[in-house]
Formats: C-alpha cells, sequence, structure tokens
C-alpha cells in the first residue's frame, strides 16, 4: 500500500510538473494551403445543359492544367484577434474561364475579433469589393475522438454544416487556445489547422506556425469596399443570380463563405 502511495504521488508530481512547463501558442503566424481539387470542382458543374461545351472544354483542360490547383495564405494572430490573408498567386495564368471559378480564388481578407466575436471581411465578387462587418459566423460544432497531427500539432477533428448544407470537417489544436481559424471558420476550444469541405473539393490545412510575439498594429481590419452585413450581402447576391439557376447556387454559396 505504501508503495503504491509513492507510485500515485510521483505520477501526480509528474504531471503537475508538465503542465507547469507545457508551452501554449497565443500569438504568431499560420502558414495554410489551399488545395482544390479542380478536376473535382469541373466535373460537378457539368449538366445536360452545357455538356455539349463544358465536356469539351473540360478534356482539354485537363491536357494543359495540374488536378489541384495551390493557393496560400496566413493568418496572424494575437490577443485573441487574427488577420486571415491570401497570399498573392504568382503562377502562370492558365489562360482558362475554369481557372477562374470563384473557388479556385482567394476571395477573402478576414479580420476576428474574438473577444467580441466580431469580424470584418473584405470579399471580391466579380468585379465589385465588398466590406461585410458583421458578428462573426456562429458553427454548431460536433467535436470527435478522431486526431491528427498538423504542422507539429497534436489536433481533434470536429464536424459541423454551415450555410444550411455545406458540411464541413475541421480540425484544432487546443495547444494555440484561440478559437481563430482560416477564412471565416472560428469557434473551436483552439486554434483550427485544417478545413475540408469534402463536398466541394477543397481544403486549407496549415503548414507551418510560428510562435513569435505580434504587435496590435499588425492587425489591421480591411478597410475598403462597399460596406454591407451579412445578411445585405446575400439579398444583393440573391437579386443578381436569381436567374442563373442551379449555377448561380454554386456560386451564391461560394461567395458567402
Amino acid at each position: 500500500m505504501k508503495n503504491y502511495i509513492l507510485i500515485m504521488i510521483g505520477l501526480l508530481s509528474s504531471s503537475l510538473l508538465f503542465a507547469q512547463n507545457a508551452h501554449f501558442t497565443t500569438q504568431g503566424t499560420i502558414e495554410y494551403e489551399k488545395k482544390v481539387n479542380m478536376y473535382g470542382v469541373i466535373k460537378k458543374a457539368i449538366n445536360k445543359d452545357n455538356e455539349n461545351w463544358y465536356g469539351p472544354a473540360f478534356e482539354s483542360y485537363k491536357k494543359t492544367q495540374p488536378q489541384f490547383k495551390i493557393l496560400k495564405s496566413t493568418l496572424t494572430f494575437g490577443n485573441n484577434k487574427s488577420l486571415y490573408t491570401p497570399v498573392k498567386d504568382d503562377s502562370p495564368p492558365s489562360n482558362s474561364w475554369f481557372s477562374d471559378m470563384p473557388l479556385a480564388q482567394q476571395i477573402n481578407n478576414v479580420y476576428t475579433d474574438l473577444n467580441n466575436y466580431y469580424s470584418i471581411t473584405n470579399k471580391k465578387v466579380f468585379d465589385e469589393t465588398f466590406l461585410v462587418k458583421d458578428t462573426a459566423r456562429k458553427i454548431n460544432w460536433k467535436i470527435t475522438n478522431e486526431t491528427r497531427e498538423i504542422a507539429g500539432y497534436s489536433c481533434r477533428r470536429a464536424n459541423a454544416i454551415v450555410m444550411d448544407s455545406i458540411y464541413v470537417v475541421a480540425f484544432y489544436t487546443d495547444e494555440i487556445p484561440v478559437a481563430g481559424g482560416p477564412e471565416s471558420f472560428t469557434g473551436l476550444p483552439g486554434m483550427i489547422l485544417g478545413v475540408a469541405l469534402p463536398h466541394d473539393n477543397v481544403t486549407w490545412f496549415a503548414t507551418k506556425v510560428v510562435d513569435i510575439p505580434v504587435a496590435e498594429t499588425s492587425l489591421k481590419a480591411p478597410a475598403k469596399g462597399k460596406v454591407v452585413t451579412y445578411a445585405g450581402l446575400k439579398t444583393t447576391l440573391t437579386n443578381a443570380l436569381k436567374d442563373w439557376g442551379e449555377y448561380g447556387k454554386k456560386f451564391f454559396s461560394i461567395y458567402l463563405l
């Protein structure tokens, strides 16, 4: 009995020592890689009304373009605020209309104040730029027991449905105790380092986390664009795309992500 008590005291002491020495990242930068399965995106856009034109165009695209389009972005965070910024894509233009599809672009610069759960998003929609000022998107996450390592951090999986129909898989780490993430994905008990929209053929995964001090002045919210709320943008898009049929519905959901 005495030996058992000594062992338990030793284990408890070790646990307390680990907890005291554990390091949690509360500010820094994260590099993300957005990966779009262009073949999957284009294939889903083909239907009986456009297959005569889309079909041959898709076959031509596959001969000259890779299956996956890779785009990069950064998330700077500190003081429970974050700024998500796309990195300019310097790859040669493909000269294909498919490469200009909204999902294959990076249309959002997102500032999020997690203290007040408020966001400001600079969003490019066709040839117009909007500045969406509203509360941060509330997502009803369901946390699972599945784990994986991303950018050197142990992450736990969570699932959700956003905008009534878009299935989202996210991986977050409590080693970065900030409820942020790429784009407008937030609200988990730790930083989101991976996001997948399985039915939309796109993922965002962190490739590098840098733990460095972040000055408040580097977290400046975007300021350019036509100011709207999320509801106002939704109304504008509804009116603009009402005659676009199923194709318009796809654009609608992408522009509201």
